[in-house]
């Protein structure tokens, strides 16, 4: 399955994470990732075991990105 497929198939679980406010596909080290971005990073050690986001979605790699609060101008 294509990254973007993958993408589609798998965005509303990930929105569905607390602190997450979008997602895309871009690039890390000139591959293709899954991004993931969230208004503040958060060490693992502080998440319940079912807020943590996966490293990959079938064989894709996530890359988690903080952006801050999203508000409207």
């Amino acid at each position: 399955m294509d990254i973007e497929a993958v993408l589609r198939k798998h965005e509303d679980a990930l929105l569905a994470y607390p602190n997450v406010n979008a997602v895309a596909i871009g690039k890390r080290a000139g591959r293709p990732v899954i991004k993931v971005m969230v208004s503040k990073k958060v060490p693992e050690s502080e998440l319940q075991q079912d807020q943590v986001l996966p490293r990959e979605l079938e064989g894709c790699p996530l890359d988690v990105e903080e952006i801050g609060e999203i508000t409207a101008q």
